[in-house]
């Protein structure tokens, strides 16, 4: 049974339709990739999971039961946490208290024991009474994960947690993820467009293309998927060019190092 289960959600802002009868399950214990180009609808699909937003139709479920049910406030509470494409940190707070707001359903003696766990587990201890302003914005990003793991979720949603970060530190991230998902025992769904740290370690890629979702599988099923490619690179007429690397597919397509992160509209 999956732990998360989204069913025919859809969502629109007046006349635009951001999420169009969108359906994927994420299992228990795996990294569930949720891509697709800009605009696709991802940011929209973790508002709607974690009751930011409510959808027009649809169900969303985790474990059986509906989330759709419960206040925004309660999502923490059903093991749910989150960290944002946009990094939402109180800047002039220090980096401990930042952390302490996710633990606030824990008691304050648990939950202070519990951040200074997760900023051992995120290499931090040592800033724990800096200023989260004066952080570079690499470390502003543990500070934010720190903050959704002390909540000792079940499910963990990363919206683009490469953003901004190097090709070095891409790859370190991937293997950080998957022994977060290990140890803290996690299910992770994540949002990234680096292509090839999705494809390197998620068990499952859902991919949405203006709202809808168009393709499901394995990072190699996707990967050789006609509408994931025609997603990513459009289509033309003409004969083929000889192949060259952009024309591998989506995980040739990750950003440069130096890219800023993109925004994702709804």
């Amino acid at each position: 049974m999956a732990l998360l289960s989204v069913r025919d959600v859809t969502l629109r802002f007046g006349g635009i339709v951001a999420l169009d009868g969108v359906s994927f399950d994420v299992e228990e214990g795996q990294i569930s990739g949720l891509i697709g180009p800009n605009g696709a609808g991802k940011t929209t699909a973790f508002n709607v999971i974690t009751r930011l937003y409510k959808p027009d139709s649809g169900a969303v479920e985790l474990d059986g039961a509906s989330l759709l049910k419960v206040s925004p406030h309660v999502i923490i509470r059903k093991g749910i946490a989150r960290t944002f494409q946009n990094i939402q940190l109180f800047r002039t707070m220090s980096v401990l208290e930042n952390v302490l707001i996710g633990a606030h359903t824990l008691g304050r003696k648990v939950s202070e024991d519990e951040a200074f766990r997760v900023l051992d587990v995120v290499g931090l201890r040592e800033r724990a009474y800096f200023p989260a302003a004066a952080l570079p914005y690499g470390i502003q990003k543990r500070v934010e994960l720190a903050r959704a793991l002390v909540s000792k979720p079940r499910l963990l949603l990363l919206d683009e947690p490469a953003g901004g970060l190097n090709h070095e530190e891409v790859g370190e991230l991937g293997t950080f993820i998957r022994k977060l998902r290990d140890d803290f025992e996690l299910t992770v769904l994540l949002v990234e467009h680096h292509m090839n740290l999705v494809m390197s370690i998620s068990d499952h890629v859902n991919v949405l293309s203006f709202g809808r979702k168009i393709a499901d599988g394995s990072p190699e099923q996707v990967q050789a998927d006609p509408a994931v490619i025609e997603a990513y690179l459009g289509t033309d007429d003409a004969a083929p060019p000889p192949a060259s690397p952009e024309q591998a597919g989506p995980a040739a397509q990750e950003p440069a190092a130096d890219e800023p992160p993109s925004e994702e509209r709804a």
